[in-house]
């Protein structure tokens, strides 16, 4: 009992009470502060829209921005052809109109942008196939143009493949659209032919086209026939070589062609 009525007495004397009041007060003070910083620092209850970017140019939007107290950052720049250079295509966060966020100011809004240039690694088609080496370039957005090298040990082959004049290595970035020359070795042995001009013709048809034509060789292309169906309909809209009145090609050459699908609602 005489410990318990010590500590009771130590409670309530004026020194305990005094410190102990000093501490609930300074801990008020504190966390008052606080609260205070964070809500100024935070700008606690700021409502502001997030305007709709997309769509608009990116040399645009700058005073759009500065009236909101906002800011912007370019994330990602994707090659879209189809729309100018510099067209926002994506914002994070999305406009309020759609999304019904809000957020405060000096938000940085991050972009996504487009660009009509974009770079695609060069394969290696030395050794391959025309027929290959064609369908290679075309899926990388690559454009080609076909010369012939008389070679006995690789025939239809490629040899070089080049680019603005130059030996173009595997893995070197070059822009999508660009022209790649490919030499390919030919076995020439006989007369050379007239390659007969099939844009518009179904396979079938350009087949018989070629069959009474000797020494040559035939092959096509038609990455969206996905049935049967879809290849007898298909009809050339492009070929190499090319039909070019009295230009003759070496006898054993191969025309390659490339075939879309025809449908019936076209």
């Amino acid at each position: 009992m005489q410990l318990i009525k010590k500590i009771l007495d130590f409670i309530w004397s004026k020194h305990f009470v005094k410190r102990f009041g000093i501490l609930i007060l300074s801990y008020i003070i504190v966390v008052s502060f606080v609260i205070i910083y964070l809500d100024s620092y935070t700008n606690h209850g700021q409502k502001i829209k997030v305007p709709n970017l997309v769509g608009k140019n990116i040399n645009s939007i700058q005073a759009l921005l500065e009236e909101s107290d906002l800011q912007y950052k370019v994330i990602e720049s994707k090659y879209d052809p189809k729309k100018p250079e510099g067209t926002i295509l994506e914002q994070d966060p999305i406009a309020t109109s759609f999304s019904n966020v809000f957020v405060k100011e000096e938000r940085i809004i991050r972009l996504r942008i487009s660009k009509k240039t974009d770079l695609v690694e060069m394969p290696s088609l030395i050794n391959k196939s025309e027929r290959f080496a064609l369908q290679v370039l075309k899926n990388r957005g690559l454009k080609y143009k076909i010369e012939y090298q008389t070679s006995s040990e690789a025939d239809g082959a490629i040899l070089f493949q080049k680019y603005k004049g130059s030996i173009i290595k595997e893995g070197q970035k070059i822009q999508i659209g660009s022209v790649i020359l490919l030499i390919i070795g030919r076995n020439e042995g006989g007369e050379p032919v007239q390659i007969p001009n099939l844009y518009g013709l179904t396979i079938s048809a350009a087949r018989d086209s070629l069959s009474n034509i000797s020494n040559l060789d035939f092959g096509f292309i038609c990455p969206d026939c996905l049935t049967h169906e879809d290849s007898l309909s298909a009809r050339i809209n492009e070929q190499t070589p090319e039909f070019l009145e009295g230009v003759l090609s070496p006898s054993g050459t191969r025309v390659s062609v490339f075939a879309t699908p025809h449908f019936k609602n076209e």
